[in-house]
C-alpha cells in the first residue's frame, strides 16, 4: 500500500515523530511511505509583510503535491497544509487521513481544523482530549501516541557522576513554561553546590536571576539529541493550565523516560495520565512542589534510578515505536 504524507517540513518536530520515523518499520509491514514535506515552513514568517509570498510559493508547491497525491492509495495529512487555515486538503487522494498532535483547533475559532476533519475519512489523534475535541467533528477517530525509537532513546551509564545535571529539551515557543521554573530552579541551584541546569533548544533562553555559570546552554540539534537527554539526571517538563496545554503528547517526558530518566512534570493532559502508568516520575504544581521534587530527586540516587527504571519500562510496553508501528499500519490499512 502507498501512503503520501504531507508534513510541515523538515525541521518540525511532529514531522519527524508522528511520520518520518514510521517510514522503515512500516515497510516490514508492507505500507510504503513518501514524505512530501515543501521547501517552505508551514509557519508563516515573523513579517507580516513577508506572508503573501510565503503562502504563494507553499501553496504553488502543495498543488502539484496534492495531483502527485492521486497517484498513491491513501494520504496522510500531518496537521493543515497552511498555518491555521483549510486549503488543498479537500483536494487530495482518498481515502484521507488526519494526523492531530496539538491543540490547533484552538486558532481562529477552530474552523479550518473542523473543515478538515470533516474532509478526511479518519483523524488520528495523540490523546484522548484530542480525540474527545475532534469526536464532534470526524466520523472516525482513533487514538495513536507519539512514539519514541526506544533502541535509539536508550539508557547509558553517566561519565561524570559527581555532577547532577537537571535537564529541559525543546523548542523555543515553549520558553514560557521553562521560564516560570526560574524561581524553584534558584533556590534548587543556590542550595547545591554540585547540581546543574542545562537547556537544549533552538534559541537560549533566558534566566536574569539565576547564576550565569550555574546554567548551560546546548543548541539543539538532531545528531546530538539523544547524547544530550542521555546526559541528564532529572528531565523538567512544566506546562500551564491551559487547553493549549492539555493538547500537548508528553513528547519530552517520554524521551527523557526512554533514556531512563526521572520526570518531575506539570500533572496536566497526557503529562498526568502517563504519570498514573507507574511511579515513574513526580507531578508537581506551583513553586513550592517544584522545589520539593528537585529536592526529592537531588538528594536520592536510588530513587532517580527506581523511577527512571519504571519509566523506561512503559516506554517499551506502551509507547515505543515497535509498539506503535503495527498500531499505525492498522489505522492506515482499514479506513
Amino acid at each position: 500500500m502507498k501512503v503520501a504524507a504531507f508534513t510541515g517540513g523538515r525541521d518540525v518536530p511532529s514531522a519527524r515523530f508522528r511520520v518520518r520515523q514510521y517510514i522503515k518499520p512500516l515497510v516490514d509491514l508492507g505500507i510504503a511511505i513518501t514524505e512530501m514535506p515543501t521547501s517552505t515552513s508551514v509557519y508563516p514568517p515573523a513579517a507580516h509583510g513577508r506572508r503573501p509570498v510565503w503562502a504563494m510559493a507553499r501553496l504553488a508547491e502543495l498543488s502539484w503535491q496534492t495531483v502527485r497525491s492521486h497517484g498513491f492509495d491513501k494520504v496522510l495529512l500531518q496537521r493543515e497544509m497552511l498555518s491555521s487555515l483549510a486549503t488543498l486538503e479537500g483536494l487530495t487522494k482518498r481515502p484521507r487521513l488526519l494526523d492531530v498532535d496539538d491543540a490547533i483547533h484552538l486558532l481562529r475559532d477552530g474552523r479550518f481544523a473542523r473543515r478538515i476533519a470533516g474532509a478526511c475519512d479518519r483523524v488520528i489523534c495523540g490523546n484522548p482530549w484530542l480525540a474527545d475535541v475532534y469526536s464532534g467533528w470526524a466520523r472516525d477517530v482513533v487514538i495513536l501516541p507519539t512514539g519514541v525509537d526506544a533502541d535509539l532513546y536508550h539508557p547509558v551509564e553517566k561519565t561524570q557522576a559527581d555532577r547532577l545535571i537537571i535537564g529541559w529539551i525543546g523548542t523555543a515557543a515553549n520558553f514560557p513554561y521553562l521560564e516560570s521554573l526560574e524561581p524553584a530552579l534558584k533556590i534548587v541551584l543556590t542550595r547545591y553546590d554540585h547540581v546543574a541546569l542545562r537547556i537544549v533548544s533552538n534559541a537560549r533562553p533566558s534566566f536574569p536571576t539565576i547564576d550565569p555559570s550555574r546554567w548551560s546552554f546546548a543548541r539543539w540539534s538532531e545528531p546530538r539529541e539523544v547524547s544530550e537527554i542521555q546526559a541528564t539526571d532529572i528531565g523538567l517538563m512544566p506546562l500551564a493550565d491551559t487547553d493549549w496545554a492539555r493538547g500537548k503528547c508528553s513528547f519530552k517526558m517520554l524521551q527523557y523516560m526512554a533514556c531512563g530518566k526521572p520526570v518531575i512534570v506539570s500533572p496536566i493532559g497526557m503529562n498526568a495520565d502517563v504519570l498514573a502508568m507507574d511511579a515513574l516520575g513526580i507531578g508537581a504544581r506551583g513553586i513550592d512542589e517544584w522545589v520539593d521534587a528537585l529536592d526529592l530527586l537531588v538528594a536520592s540516587h536510588m530513587k532517580r534510578s527506581r523511577l527512571g527504571q519504571a519509566g523506561r519500562g512503559v516506554i517499551e510496553r506502551t509507547f515505543s515505536l515497535a509498539m506503535l508501528a503495527p498500531q499505525l499500519a492498522r489505522h492506515l490499512r482499514d479506513v
